[in-house]
């Protein structure tokens, strides 16, 4: 058993990495300072004896957890309004607060994995995208706070494994959903199945052309332990390269969703990348990894999931208990 620290563990993806460390029977400490993060996603934890919640900001309040085994820093706003809304928090937790998780990583001498973000690649001029590219990013643009936030936590990283020797893994993450991501939190994913599910316009911005891959949550998570349990530096993809355009992704959760929802459409944001598809050659080879959740199956989780917030009885987690 392991004691495993993971900041923003109250958030969509590190509830769900919370959920598989404890039932594998390691001791998880969710350090989460609710800004984005939710109780919901982890009130089936709260009482179990290998779970623990730190309510702190990892930017100043890290050094409280004590000792443990291994960190996985997810910590950070991943939704466009959220980082939008507060720029320089987002900036803070890819600076001072990978900072913080590298040092005390350091001084215990273990392993800690930056969950960084296939934004890093920009409007890619690499199709598709290869950890050896290094994007095509503006350092000055509105999404730049979250895109450089990112970068700049893998600099550091770096930096502390060649200067210091720490033990460090870094993960590129692309577009990915599941139960926990909250309605209409400005993900293609959600907002859509929000907007069909209330047969609403589904809102496309720009043509509907451009392209993104979806990868299931499970699947993720999954690529998330076998990174934080191996020797792997990275960056590695972690993301289905199945590829869809927005417009066809619309077309299939109003299909799935029996909605009687049209299409609108607006002007593309300012940097909003034009495709995004993970090449994962690298994970396959390295982790053995790769999706196993067919997208139209995981859309139907996460419609299910969102229908049943919609009735008031949102699905919760299994409890975990020890054997």
């Amino acid at each position: 058993m392991k004691r495993i620290l993971v900041t923003g563990g109250a958030g969509f993806l590190g509830s769900h990495l919370c959920d598989r460390l404890i039932e594998r029977g390691d001791h998880v400490v969710c350090l989460d300072n609710f800004c984005t993060g939710s109780t919901a996603n982890i009130e089936h934890l709260l009482d179990h004896e290998r779970f623990e919640v730190l309510v702190a900001d990892v930017t100043k309040d890290v050094a409280a957890v004590g000792r443990i085994d291994a960190i996985a820093h997810l910590a950070c706003p991943a939704s466009p309004p959220d980082y939008l809304a507060r720029p320089l928090e987002t900036l803070a937790i890819g600076s001072r607060g990978s900072d913080a998780v590298l040092k005390i990583a350091g001084d215990q001498g273990i392993r800690v994995l930056l969950t960084s973000t296939s934004e890093i690649y920009g409007d890619p001029l690499v199709h598709p995208q290869h950890e050896d590219y290094w994007g095509n990013v503006n350092p000055i643009g509105p999404r730049s706070v979250y895109d450089e936030s990112k970068r700049f936590a893998e600099a550091l990283f770096m930096a502390h494994r060649r200067a210091l020797g720490t033990d460090v893994g870094i993960v590129r993450i692309f577009n990915t959903y599941g139960p926990r991501l909250r309605p209409n939190d400005g993900r293609v994913v959600s907002n859509f199945v929000a907007q069909a599910l209330r047969d609403e316009p589904l809102t496309i911005y720009g043509s509907g052309s451009q392209t993104r891959s979806f990868c299931y949550v499970d699947d993720l998570v999954r690529g998330l332990i076998l990174m934080l349990d191996g020797d792997q530096t990275g960056p590695v993809n972690l993301g289905n390269p199945a590829e869809m355009t927005i417009s066809e992704l619309a077309q299939l959760i109003i299909r799935l969703t029996d909605s009687q929802s049209n299409v609108d459409f607006y002007p593309l944001p300012t940097d909003d990348p034009t495709c995004r598809r993970p090449d994962i050659t690298l994970a396959e080879k390295a982790l053995g990894w790769w999706p196993e959740v067919d997208p139209t199956d995981g859309l139907r989780r996460t419609i299910d999931w969102q229908r049943s917030l919609l009735l008031g009885a949102a699905p919760r987690s299994a409890v975990v208990r020890s054997s």
